[in-house]
């Protein structure tokens, strides 16, 4: 039997019918199932097919797991057309047979349609990595035998966290492994059915998908230990005088044609309680200085900072204006291009 069993969306037929044709053609390629939500009429042997809800349900990643009877499976996440390179199946499977890690994933190209190829590199997983859009690339190699595990203790239907979940779970079961070597070429689908693009597709502004995310994410924490449940402490807010209710805080840097505009519609502000205006001035080489000064000298809210050091980036602006003396009880951060449009923002 060969090594891998390979596991992909059934797409737009011309696409599909060549990643099958590269796949059949490798000596390590055992199996390969299309996956859709319905039927397709054109069959694309070797390759079978298989009904699938979604690749990124717990449902569908359930039926997944029964397919593969091989020690490693290949899935192919997003709608995209995968171009292996000569004997990259067999190096991706050097390396996981050498790790035994749980999932690995390689670096690869993109090519977009009359585009020249252009390298992708994708950054390496630490235990600690838990966003749940983390570039892994379209394809994904696993270790069958924890992918079925995995899949099998998986304790909550999700429509949208499954491959979340999933790759949390691996992570707890070996390594994820990232090979720095370019292994693959990407290119988008062209034809996409609006079926097609929902099987593979979750849209991140989706509230749903994010709700489940947080589940799977809080169920991974519980599971290492590091959660830490909800603190009902209240704050002291008055325990130190402030000599505002709140600060505006601008970090600019070579903003000399915006950052005049930016300071007054935060003066320009109506409330009922005392505010300031903190402009921490980056060490502006342009005319931001001479700006900024000339409007603190005519309205006494306006604190005017300019660092000892010079090597602060936008965080470090923000941490010299909240720690500063004048700093109100409640910091808001404005951009030096934006501008407060409606009065009592604030």
């Amino acid at each position: 039997m060969k090594p891998i069993t390979c596991i992909l969306p059934y797409g737009p037929i011309d696409s599909t019918r060549r990643m099958v044709e590269q796949l059949s053609a490798s000596p390590w390629v055992e199996e390969i199932y299309l996956l859709s939500e319905q039927e397709k009429e054109t069959a694309i042997p070797p390759a079978k097919q298989k009904i699938v809800t979604s690749l990124r349900s717990t449902e569908g990643l359930r039926t997944l797991a029964t397919l593969p009877h091989t020690p490693y499976t290949l899935l192919y996440i997003d709608p995209r057309e995968i171009d292996w390179t000569t004997h990259a199946l067999g190096r991706l499977l050097q390396v996981a047979e050498d790790s035994q890690a749980a999932m690995l994933y390689a670096d690869h190209y993109t090519c977009a349609e009359g585009e020249i190829r252009t390298p992708h590199p994708t950054i390496d997983y630490q235990p600690g990595s838990l966003r749940d859009d983390f570039d892994f690339g379209p394809a994904r190699l696993y270790r069958t035998d924890l992918l079925q595990e995995a899949v099998a203790e998986m304790d909550a239907a999700y429509s949208f966290a499954g491959l979340y979940d999933l790759r949390l779970r691996l992570s707890r079961k070996g390594t994820i492994f990232h090979l720095s070597e370019f292994l693959y070429t990407e290119s988008p689908l062209q034809g996409l059915s609006s079926e097609e693009r929902h099987f593979s597709y979750v849209d991140p502004r989706n509230r749903a998908a994010q709700l489940e995310m947080e589940a799977a994410c809080t169920a991974h924490l519980r599971a290492i230990g590091g959660y830490l449940s909800p603190c009902d402490r209240q704050l002291e807010m008055d325990h130190e005088p402030f000599p505002y209710e709140a600060s505006v805080i601008i970090p600019v840097r070579d903003r000399e044609g915006t950052v005049a505009d930016a300071i007054h519609s935060a003066l320009r502000q109506e409330t009922a309680f005392p505010y300031n205006v903190i402009v921490v001035d980056n060490h502006s080489t342009d005319g931001t200085t001479e700006v900024i000064h000339e409007i603190a000298s005519t309205d006494a809210r306006l604190i005017h900072l300019i660092p000892e050091h010079n090597d602060l980036g936008i965080g470090g602006c923000w941490n010299l204006a909240v720690h500063h003396a004048a700093c109100g009880r409640y910091a808001i951060q404005l951009d030096s291009d934006d501008l407060y449009k409606d009065a009592h923002t604030v």
